[in-house]
């Protein structure tokens, strides 16, 4: 999984600097087209050659039937994960969709500063998605996704000191690889409590629940800083949602739970 999740660290890396050119080129209308098209021609070829998964076996090597997500609905391990997820990828968002503005309303940042930093931070997340999937493989995937969120609120609050020097990039690494595991753990999470028959199910819902999160938290932390004037407030929340999320987290168990999954087909 942290494999194939480093594209998106390649991609998010080379595109703030990309941007950057293209604006200054075409203005950022002629730079959100050819961005645009570029996704069409890279992104669709690849994904249309991609071949079909072979016949699914489960762990027996018996081949699987589509199982009950009722019991699933029913579990608390469930709705545990889908705040614990939600709190986490809202604080993930809420700071890095907010950054740029971050650096330029309060650091006086240059644009080329700015992406820079954007720059690293992404480049971090490649590392981060290749380390926490390393240690998902070792270490039960809980605590690995309790490392990711301690990893994004210390992240944030070093946004408090980044008018030291040198701490920027302390905050830009560490915020990547947080960065870079935050997503990658969630359905790893969701295979390890609940095994892989209905794993599509689960995750479009809270892959969905995490939408609204991932969506919503932005614009809290624009809010706030409107209201404030600054970002500290919006910094505070952020904090505290992560800490909202490892709490979660913690409360789920530590080995696969068993559900009855026998039950009468969704």
């Amino acid at each position: 999984m942290g494999l194939a999740y480093v594209g998106i660290g390649v991609g998010g890396m080379l595109i703030p600097q990309l941007a950057k050119a293209l604006n200054q080129h075409f203005g950022w209308h002629g730079a959100l087209l050819v961005v645009g098209v570029l996704m069409i021609l890279i992104a669709f070829p690849v994904a249309w050659f991609v071949g079909d998964k072979p016949k699914a076996l489960n762990e027996e090597g018996i081949t699987q039937t589509e199982m009950s997500l009722i019991p699933v609905l029913k579990s608390k391990p469930f709705y545990l994960l889908a705040f614990g997820s939600m709190c986490s990828i809202a604080a993930v968002s809420g700071a890095i969709q907010n950054l740029k503005l971050f650096f330029s309303l309060d650091l006086n940042y240059s644009q080329q500063t700015a992406a820079n930093t954007l720059s690293l931070i992404l480049f971090a997340s490649i590392g981060g998605r290749l380390l926490m999937g390393w240690l998902a493989d070792i270490f039960p995937k809980k605590f690995v996704m309790i490392l990711i969120s301690c990893l994004v609120a210390l992240a944030i609050t070093l946004l408090f000191f980044v008018t030291k020097g040198g701490v920027i990039y302390v905050f830009a690494i560490i915020f990547g690889i947080g960065l870079g595991g935050d997503y990658m753990i969630i359905p790893l999470m969701a295979a390890e409590l609940f095994g892989v028959k209905i794993l599509g199910r689960i995750m479009g819902i809270i892959l969905t629940a995490d939408g609204f999160a991932d969506a919503l938290s932005p614009m809290l932390v624009g809010w706030l800083r409107d209201r404030l004037g600054n970002y500290s407030g919006a910094f505070v929340v952020l904090i505290g949602l992560a800490a909202l999320g490892i709490i979660s987290v913690s409360m789920l168990p530590g080995k696969k739970e068993k559900h009855d999954l026998s039950a009468t087909p969704a």
